[in-house]
């Protein structure tokens, strides 16, 4: 049994054990019950700003500083900050001059995928406590290193994964781990985009007043500036993300994976392409699919963009479980089962279970019980350990993908099985003069 393997199953052998849903505020190490958690948030544009504002739902919870490299983002969400709380952000251009600011307990950050490594480890080499948005990490490298450093500074980390706090889901994989369904050979996770439309092609320019563009780039490769790589568009682009997959395929494969209870697939093969849109300017593949063999049964991920497509009741999104008895299907609105009633398989007196509606709370639960970790030092939900693991598996299937064959992983080493084409890109390759923390 690999490390991995062995990691996740001591995680998230029962539903019970591996998370704890509602707060259970106790005198901490660090940060008393009572007492105020002072956060700052690193990337205010979208996901970071709702995260905060989640947060700020919280007694005991202030923002202190803001940072966003476009001065523009910042001076909208400081004063939208201001008009909600009453006070007014410290306000930075550069994340590093957010870490020096000594009563910070806790940053979010929320900026794009391939600004996550860096702030998260200085975060912690500061004495900061993090929230980071998924995938945790742009690439293989950078999760292993973000482990590591979570593990040497003792800090905790929850990773925006929020599915992992909320009752529904988690109802549903102890549905599936009581062993209703019979033997499960068959999960499906999918996202049909059907809002994202075309993005169309246009020339470089420059970058707009009061956007620092080059600290925007970071680690990544030097270009002139184009706004379809910038802010919400970014996620269609290599250099910084992985599309579809590393976007919506964090959230569902996770719970692929948990409700299965098994982590470290044999092979991955990937297929799809541009069939959407296949002249406009989006790099990622608005059509794919994944398939990941565990041996005694498959995952498959499925994603297209531009249309919603019909699956299980028009579901646009979600993760089903087909069983011999019946197939258990959740998304963000709930789950259902759907009996076998004429294969083979189908099993005398088993019925379908309506919809099990839930609560729309996941995001304010997985906010909760970081603050709550903060106070009591535990564990969170979605500690680094789950938001790696999953990072790295969807980036296993953008690889394969990108390099149109099938892989085997060595979880052991973390690599791929004689591969050097697909082991240079689980690799960070940043752009000077940064490089990757010393761990």
């Amino acid at each position: 049994m690999t490390n991995d393997r062995r990691t996740f199953i001591k995680q998230s052998a029962t539903v019970a054990a591996a998370v704890s849903i509602f707060p259970t505020i106790m005198n901490a190490s660090c940060v008393g019950a009572s007492e105020k958690v002072v956060v700052a948030l690193i990337g205010c544009n979208n996901q970071g700003w709702v995260d905060l504002v989640s947060l700020l739902k919280l007694p005991h919870v202030e923002c202190a500083a803001m940072c966003d490299v476009d001065q523009n983002v910042l001076n909208k969400r400081a004063a939208e900050l201001e008009k909600m709380t009453g006070k007014k952000p410290t306000l930075y251009s550069d994340f590093r001059k957010v870490l020096e600011q000594k009563d910070i307990d806790a940053v979010i950050i929320g900026t794009p995928d391939h600004w996550h490594c860096i702030p998260m480890i200085y975060a912690m080499e500061a004495g900061k406590d993090v929230y980071c948005e998924k995938p945790v990490g742009y690439t293989i490298e950078e999760c292993n290193l973000m482990v590591k450093a979570t593990k040497r500074y003792n800090k905790v980390v929850q990773v925006g994964q929020w599915q992992r706090s909320d009752p529904h889901w988690l109802d549903a994989v102890k549905y599936i781990q009581a062993g209703n369904l019979g033997r499960v050979r068959s999960v499906r996770a999918w996202s049909y985009v059907g809002w994202k439309k075309s993005i169309p092609v246009i020339a470089d320019g420059a970058a707009p007043a009061g956007v620092d563009y080059n600290m925007w780039l970071g680690p990544r490769p030097e270009r002139e500036f184009n706004s379809n790589r910038f802010h919400a568009s970014w996620r269609w682009y290599w250099d910084y993300a992985g599309g579809v997959m590393t976007d919506w395929g964090v959230h569902l494969l996770d719970y692929a994976l948990f409700g299965m209870n098994q982590y470290v697939p044999k092979a991955i093969s990937s297929s799809g392409g541009k069939y959407a849109f296949p002249t406009d300017a989006m790099e990622t593949p608005d059509t794919m699919m994944a398939m990941y063999d565990f041996g005694d049964f498959g995952v498959l991920w499925d994603h297209t963009i531009g249309i919603y497509g019909a699956q299980y009741k028009r579901r646009g999104h979600g993760v089903a479980f087909v069983g011999e008895y019946g197939t258990l299907i959740v998304d963000r609105a709930g789950w259902e089962v759907m009996a076998e009633n004429k294969s083979t398989s189908a099993k005398e007196g088993f019925a379908d279970v309506p919809i099990q509606k839930g609560t729309g709370n996941g995001l304010d639960l997985h906010t909760a019980n970081f603050i709550d970790c903060i106070k009591t030092r535990n564990k969170p939900n979605c500690d680094i350990e789950i938001g790696a693991h999953i990072a790295r598996f969807s980036q296993m299937g953008n690889i394969s993908y990108r390099l149109g064959r099938k892989l085997t992983w060595d979880a052991d080493k973390q690599e791929f099985m004689n591969d050097p084409e697909a082991n240079a890109l689980t690799k960070a390759n940043y752009r000077a003069p940064w490089s990757l923390p010393k761990i």
